[in-house]
């Protein structure tokens, strides 16, 4: 028994000393069967939404400029400004409403449509951020806005978590 425990402690030293490299494997491609060729998809006209008589439909993509804004106060809807709100032309993009940005290929975020600006008329998103400099620097860029249902908030009574029906 003591030449086990011996030959045990002896193989278990020697192999934790040397550096053992992970296992690497080739790496893998799957084909499809299925071939489709190149497709264009063009974008929305420059001024389409002049002849919009309706809001966006939910999961359509709009193409918008997209701009930054840092005021402070309240919202069109009595809110006080903060992360995560833009403002929006209210015949577009309803109030209350979340949309999804981006600019490019990068994804912004969620945001609630909350306010309204003079100047943000048709297909034009401004973004609240708390720095006036980075406003100043965001510019305007082209980007696409997707509006999306509100998230589902799940509202338990307070006290409720634990009982039993």
């Amino acid at each position: 028994m003591r030449r086990l425990s011996a030959i045990v402690v002896v193989v278990t030293v020697t192999g934790c000393g040397r550096d053992v490299a992970p296992l690497r494997y080739p790496p893998l491609v799957v084909m499809s069967p299925f071939r489709a060729p190149g497709v264009v998809v063009r974008g929305a006209a420059r001024g389409w939404w002049k002849l919009a008589t309706q809001p966006v439909r939910y999961g359509d993509p709009v193409p918008v400029g997209v701009t930054m804004y840092c005021l402070q106060g309240t919202t069109r809807r009595g809110r006080y400004v903060r992360a995560g709100i833009v403002a929006a032309d209210p015949t577009l993009f309803p109030l209350s409403k979340f949309v999804e940005l981006y600019v490019g290929r990068r994804y912004i975020g969620r945001f609630l449509v909350d306010d309204t600006g003079k100047r943000i008329r048709g297909a034009r998103i401004d973004v609240w951020t708390p720095s006036c400099r980075e406003a100043r620097r965001f510019g305007l860029q082209r980007g696409t806005a997707v509006l999306v249902q509100t998230p589902r908030a799940d509202v338990l009574q307070a006290g409720a978590a634990g009982t039993a029906k």
